[in-house]
């Protein structure tokens, strides 16, 4: 669970171009349409971000409680966990470069977010943290394959518990790429986004899918 969790950590933190992205727009909005600045201005992302990792989390809850129910089928169990595993190969080669892999992932989340997004619309614009953060709990069901690959792990958990866990590894590795703004955004960015970082990144994250494929054929 621990190596899972690290690698999700790093699969958040690394995949920073995808994250900005998706949510670099929502991001940009946040700067320029609330009057905050400084401090006020930071609490109004810290509150977005905080709204769209507790979704991450209730979303890793749920999948680690279907995971739970399923426990008892040792057949299944086995399944999930080599499914999971495959999803850690398929976010390693997304750090190498090829994001092909998780892109059906994306398509097949559409149907729910075009009945979520409208709701967005209550909460713009953003004045302040009493409107970011629903409208980042909302935000958090955003199509990405980068979550739904995650949120496999968390369904091969194996408990409720663990599966919000997995979420939250993954949401706080996101955080410093949509939470940091201006000079130090773009150096992080520039560092998380180097060839060699991600190259070693990918290869790190993919060796941990490839050991848990390797353990479930051994089994």
């Amino acid at each position: 669970m621990e190596n899972s969790l690290f690698a999700l950590f790093i699969v958040g933190l690394l995949g920073g171009g995808h994250c900005a992205g998706m949510c670099g727009g929502i991001v940009g909005a946040l700067s320029m349409q609330s009057p905050a600045r400084g401090a006020a201005a930071l609490l109004v992302h810290l509150s977005y971000n905080v709204g769209r990792i507790a979704s991450y989390v209730l979303a890793g809850f749920v999948a680690g409680l279907l995971g739970q129910a399923a426990s008892n089928l040792l057949a299944w169990q086995n399944g999930l966990y080599l499914f999971a595993s495959l999803m850690l190969i398929a976010m390693g080669l997304y750090l190498l470069g090829l994001p092909q892999f998780l892109a059906p992932l994306e398509r097949g989340g559409q149907t729910l977010w075009q009945r979520i997004q409208p709701l967005t619309a209550r909460f713009l614009p953003v004045r302040g943290p009493a409107q970011a953060l629903p409208l980042g709990l909302l935000w958090g069901w955003l199509p990405c394959g980068l979550v739904y690959s995650a949120l496999t792990t968390a369904l091969a958990a194996g408990s409720a518990a663990k599966g919000a866990l997995a979420m939250l590894a993954f949401g706080l590795g996101t955080l410093p790429n949509l939470l940091l703004a201006g000079v130090l955004l773009t150096r992080f960015t520039r560092f998380a986004q180097s060839r060699a970082i991600r190259r070693v990144s990918g290869l790190l994250v993919l060796s941990y899918g490839i050991m848990g494929v390797f353990n479930y054929l051994r089994a």
